[in-house]
């Protein structure tokens, strides 16, 4: 078991892509090391003809993953959008993972990201002794990318700063990157293409120009369709979790999963599953992504705090701040969804106890 506590996509599925590369015979794009077809079976699962299980990424529409991977195919950037939670850096990984073998070329986006970050940047004591030069010249991720036909990603690219947002309009029109400071350019090697990812509660923050907009092909990511779309999506990240981290404790059973998910789905809704009692919806999203953090929480309590097999007790405080983000707002809603859901149904007693002692403590203080 590797030391390294969160190892690159192509590096902790390596015997997957490495056996799709075998098995793949169809066409494959200049600089890509495995066609469209195995990309969307490395995303999506499947059995290979040799006995090989490839597991699945993305659990949710094939279509949406053979739309991307034909996107990157082409000469427009892909841009995966949708709410926080629903798997759009995951799948950006992944994605550059199984084409170009390296997911590692990546520019975050934040409020402070800057121009030099994506474009090109200075190694200022060479520039001070030696002048503007090429050795003097220090490459962003998107430049590498460029220079050797690989993908790059850019993740909550609406985080950033619309001017600096432009700065990739000539990259994605011209294929280039000029460098005026040396009077030349970088020019896109075949293979080249960019991932970028944003979601939709930023809208509005830095809204992307019509300039930069038509440069993309958007791809929106859904939160999972089903309840039992989404327990599976939670137990494989869970697993691979408790894997990683070599936690000496039981893998939650699927009952503590679904009633986690369950509760998300509701609150998040605005309805029970049954679709007879209407409830209040919290000001997070509760997302997929959340209901993972709730569940690995959990079993880490129960690893070092407990007897090794998941509780009511031991999810209670990843539930309770998952939903309370407003100490005020918030908790109104939890504590009524508290009383009117999850005391009246049948075998959650434990998991009302355990979250309503955790709001009386609270109030307490």
């Amino acid at each position: 078991m590797s030391d390294i506590l969160r190892q690159h996509a192509e590096q902790l599925f390596a015997h997957e892509i490495d056996a799709l590369k075998q098995q793949d015979t169809e066409k494959r794009p200049i600089n890509w090391q495995l066609s469209p077809q195995a990309v969307v079976t490395y995303l999506m699962g499947g059995m290979l003809p040799n006995g090989t299980e490839i597991t699945p990424k993305y659990i949710g529409n094939r279509r949406l993953m053979e739309i991307a991977v034909a996107t990157l195919a082409t000469d427009r950037a892909l841009l995966l959008y949708g709410l926080p939670g629903t798997a759009k850096s995951w799948v950006s990984e992944h994605l550059a993972a199984a084409i170009s073998g390296d997911s590692t070329l990546v520019v975050q986006g934040t409020a402070g990201t800057s121009e030099e970050a994506i474009r090109y940047g200075w190694n200022y004591a060479r520039l001070l002794a030696e002048g503007p030069s090429e050795n003097a010249l220090v490459a962003t991720p998107v430049m590498r990318a460029m220079r050797e036909g690989r993908l790059a990603r850019v993740e909550e690219l609406t985080r950033i700063g619309a001017d600096v947002q432009d700065s990739l309009i000539t990259i994605l029109s011209e294929k280039a990157m000029p460098i005026p400071e040396l009077n030349m350019e970088v020019q896109a090697i075949k293979g080249f293409n960019i991932i970028a990812t944003a979601n939709n509660r930023d809208k509005g923050v830095n809204e992307l120009s019509g300039a930069l907009k038509r440069r993309f092909n958007t791809v929106i990511l859904p939160l999972p369709e089903t309840a039992d779309e989404e327990t599976d999506i939670v137990r494989r990240r869970v697993a691979s979790f408790e894997k990683v981290m070599e936690l000496q404790a039981e893998t939650p059973a699927m009952e503590e999963i679904k009633r986690v998910v369950t509760i998300f789905r509701e609150l998040r809704s605005g309805v029970t599953a049954d679709g007879k009692t209407k409830v209040k919806s919290p000001s997070g999203t509760l997302s997929t992504a959340e209901a993972i953090s709730v569940m690995n929480n959990g079993l880490t309590m129960a690893a070092f705090f407990g007897n090794g097999r998941i509780s009511a007790a031991d999810l209670g405080a990843g539930i309770t701040g998952a939903i309370v983000k407003d100490p005020v707002q918030d908790k109104i809603v939890w504590l009524e969804y508290l009383e009117t859901v999850v005391k009246t149904r049948d075998g959650w007693k434990d998991l009302y106890r355990a979250c309503r002692e955790l709001a009386d403590d609270s109030t307490k203080k």
